[in-house]
């Protein structure tokens, strides 16, 4: 990894650079987010569990830029001890940061009639205590700093409690209840907080699952999420349209999803 980071341009006053930890980059919405921010010039450090995919990823990115532009460290998100001094490192072989991107996550299906604490427990880890075990060091170098970007990947699935996913919605209702606490905390020292809501993305979350509706690329999804980093949003749903939707699905009595099958 040294050997990377020599060949990482360094950043001036004249020719400065964007950097960004992107956690949960291997497929999906991580990893066309990490080609966008590439082709947009940052500089990305890479993390995930998948040593082969994050690999391949990283090559390609370099290659089609002829420079490095992504670096990456293989990284299981239940690790928390393994954090702290893992951040520092990629930060000094980064050669700083400015932009924090939480997109690990996983759901399970457990079935409408059958309890899993095992898998529950699973899904609270990575969607939720992985990010909290990110989230309050960046939070604490951003402060520090006064600026910084920090994007958050929850779901339309934490509006609500439905029949067929308690967990799951679970720990996207608490990550976005924690970004918005994170959010009014480090706003007045300068720090953007974004939160992300996507509906049905085209990922290994939904691969086995029927009748779905609005299923968005990974591209459309990243497209969505850099263009409201460009403009420091504090909240996107992705695609637009589930931001109406969801606000339907707030304001419905309980009892009605007592009658869903999903």
């Amino acid at each position: 990894m040294t050997e990377i980071r020599q060949k990482l341009a360094t950043s001036t006053p004249l020719t400065p650079q964007k950097r960004a930890i992107l956690v949960g980059a291997s497929s999906g919405i991580g990893a066309a987010l990490a080609r966008r921010l590439a082709d947009e010039g940052y500089q990305i450090a890479l993390l995930a569990r998948r040593a082969e995919m994050l690999e391949t990823l990283t090559n390609e990115i370099n290659l089609k830029h002829g420079e490095t532009r992504a670096i990456y460290y293989i990284h299981d998100v239940t690790d928390y001890e393994a954090v702290p001094k893992l951040l520092k490192k990629i930060i000094v072989e980064l050669g700083g940061i400015d932009t924090f991107i939480y997109n690990a996550g996983v759901g399970i299906n457990i079935g409408l009639k059958s309890y899993n604490f095992e898998k529950d427990y699973k899904m609270i880890e990575i969607n939720l205590l992985g990010a909290l075990a990110w989230l309050n060091p960046i939070g604490e170098i951003f402060q520090t700093l006064k600026n910084g970007q920090i994007v958050g990947v929850s779901s339309v699935a934490g509006e609500r409690g439905r029949v067929g996913s308690p967990a799951y919605n679970t720990s996207k209702a608490a990550l976005t209840t924690y970004l918005e606490a994170y959010r009014n905390r480090l706003t007045r020292y300068g720090v953007n907080v974004l939160t992300v809501k996507p509906g049905f993305v085209q990922t290994d979350l939904i691969k086995n699952a029927k009748k779905l509706f609005w299923v968005i690329s990974p591209e459309k999804a990243a497209k969505d999420i850099y263009e409201a980093m460009q403009k420091r949003k504090q909240e996107i749903y992705t695609p637009a349209r589930w931001r109406l939707v969801m606000f339907i699905v707030r304001n419905t009595p309980s009892f009605v999803f007592r009658k869903l099958s999903f």
